[in-house]
């Protein structure tokens, strides 16, 4: 992991964080993110966890792994205390991130690779992974009482199950892949809303205030969805690359980037529409 200076590009520090924790390198390679937290610098290495001096560099702390994991570290505020929430291979754990300290775990092998989601009134959406795919997804409640940290499941839902491929928290529903089809579940109770759409093992970011997904296929098409609960409805579709896809397209003010592991397209998009049915010109 390096810090550098994003003027001139220059080393500022720099950790091997797999060989200071003694951490093998797994199948897939190591594919955190790094999360910054006031001056700490948190970074995961295959279910480890390490957090750096956001200026020196110096190591503040490390947390052995208890198990792999392709997740990222994930910023939350549980009952006024920030936290990180952690998805690994024993389940999914609260963190303090000024000294690493484990706050509570809650237990549910399976490995992890996507990010937890946040519903709207704070509680935590985690899933479970297999070598063949997703398993399911469960929200669980965590609480602050007096005598310490607590952990309730509220329910565990298979009519979701993220393998890779990331989902999103929407007007209390969550929509993301079941599999290789998109699937809608009402957060109160996991039930299925609908499912539809076969996209491959792709990835989809939320237009919240359009009530829109924007998904990218595994095989490159580029498709506009409907996120609402009522039922699965596809506003446009086009293709855009003829190559496996397993990225997330990326949305910034009118300019839509999409990209794999060959090419990348950039469209201009309409600010203003008579409808969802967005109009696209490619650049």
């Amino acid at each position: 992991m390096n810090a550098l200076d994003a003027r001139t590009g220059a080393v500022l520090w720099s950790h091997n964080v797999a060989a200071e924790g003694k951490v093998a390198t797994p199948i897939w390679g190591f594919t955190s993110s790094p999360l910054v937290i006031d001056d700490v610098v948190i970074v995961a290495a295959s279910g480890a966890l390490a957090g750096y001096d956001r200026v020196t560099g110096t190591q503040r702390w490390f947390n052995k792994s208890k198990g792999g994991s392709y997740s990222s570290p994930h910023r939350v505020t549980i009952e006024g205390v920030e936290q990180v929430v952690f998805l690994g291979g024993p389940g999914a754990m609260g963190i303090a991130p000024a000294d690493g300290t484990l706050l509570w775990e809650s237990a549910w092998d399976g490995g992890a690779i996507v990010q937890p989601g946040v519903t709207e009134d704070g509680d935590i959406l985690i899933n479970a992974m297999s070598m063949m795919g997703g398993v399911a997804t469960r929200r669980i409640h965590v609480t602050h009482p007096p005598e310490g940290w607590k952990v309730e499941e509220r329910w565990t839902s298979r009519g979701l199950k993220p393998y890779f491929n990331d989902f999103v928290v929407h007007k209390g529903h969550a929509f993301g892949f079941d599999g290789s089809i998109l699937s809608c579940i009402n957060l109160a109770d996991g039930e299925r809303k609908w499912k539809g759409g076969r996209y491959g093992n792709g990835q989809l970011v939320l237009l919240a205030d359009q009530d829109v997904l924007l998904v990218i296929s595994e095989e490159g098409e580029l498709a506009l969805v409907s996120a609402t609960p009522d039922k699965f409805t596809e506003l446009a579709k086009f293709p855009v690359f003829d190559a496996k896809t397993w990225n997330h397209p990326v949305l910034i003010g009118d300019t839509l980037l999409v990209r794999n592991g060959e090419e990348m397209a950039a469209f201009k998009l309409a600010l203003a529409a008579p409808s969802k049915k967005e109009t696209v010109e490619e650049k």
